[in-house]
């Protein structure tokens, strides 16, 4: 059952404050994320200091450390950590049994709850954010135009779009599959190397190369980086590459909807 605008409203309210309630924690967690980004640096510049050419894989070293920091603000849109584990283990012991009996749809609930998470996140990160690209500031080479701002933008909203949708159909396989730890550890291993978050997937040459890119997890990483580095080479690419990113939205849309009506079709009530 589909949910009113103000039940939608109220879900995002009140996952706001649950997230407020243990801030001090949520903000040390946060800075922690920012930790890697020392060490990345320092990585790759061991890496070209070593290497016999100025680029890899067209990237300089600066546009390296530049996509590393774009990727890092993608991956905070489009990673939902515990999603799918939360949804597995409500199925496992029933609690999942009030999304039935109460007019209040799982997907939707859990949509403003990660919305509010995402919105707490950037409240807290922005100002840690705004500084570490100050500081940085040295390896963006210019300011790119308004419409790659906003296509940059767009990626991460859909970014975000499609990682919820793929964790929430990872945590509905629950309904077949009770126990879904070893599925998620390799959902997380293939996001993490698919996604270019590990390397640039242009570093991957010929055919493999090309079909990392015509699966979706490029758009949870690379694909936003990528635009605002300048790296799409025209308007018209950039509009097609989100148009296509859209089409996977509406895919996992269609893909997730199914799943759930179908999984509550089978499912049998566990737990109190």
């Amino acid at each position: 059952m589909l949910a009113t605008p103000s039940v939608h409203l109220t879900i995002l309210r009140t996952a706001i404050e649950e997230r407020l309630v243990y801030r001090a924690d949520f903000f040390l967690g946060t800075l922690l994320r920012f930790l890697p980004i020392v060490t990345t640096i320092f990585l790759w510049q061991a890496i070209f200091a070593g290497s016999e050419s100025d680029k890899i894989a067209s990237f300089r070293y600066e546009e390296m450390v530049a996509y590393y920091l774009l990727v890092m603000v993608a991956r905070a849109f489009s990673s939902m950590p515990g999603l799918a584990s939360s949804i597995a283990r409500e199925v496992r012991d029933g609690s999942i049994k009030r999304f039935l009996i109460q007019p209040i749809d799982l997907v939707g609930f859990l949509f403003w709850s990660r919305v509010a998470h995402k919105l707490v996140y950037y409240a807290i990160a922005t100002g840690p954010f705004v500084l570490v690209f100050f500081l940085c500031r040295g390896f963006f080479l210019g300011w790119p135009d308004g419409w790659v701002v906003a296509g940059f933008v767009a990626s991460l909203v859909l970014g975000f779009i499609l990682g919820f949708l793929f964790e929430v159909l990872i945590g509905l396989i629950s309904f077949w599959f009770l126990e879904v730890s070893s599925l998620m550890f390799i959902w997380m291993l293939l996001n993490y190397f698919l996604s270019g978050h590990m390397v640039p997937l242009n570093v991957f040459p010929g055919s493999f190369g090309d079909l990392l890119k015509l699966l979706p997890f490029q758009y949870f990483a690379y694909w936003p980086a990528v635009i605002m580095l300048g790296k799409v080479s025209s308007h018209a690419e950039l509009a097609q590459g989100l148009m296509i990113e859209l089409g996977w939205v509406m895919v996992l849309l269609v893909l997730t909807r199914i799943a759930y009506w179908r999984g509550v079709r089978r499912y049998s009530a566990f737990g109190g």
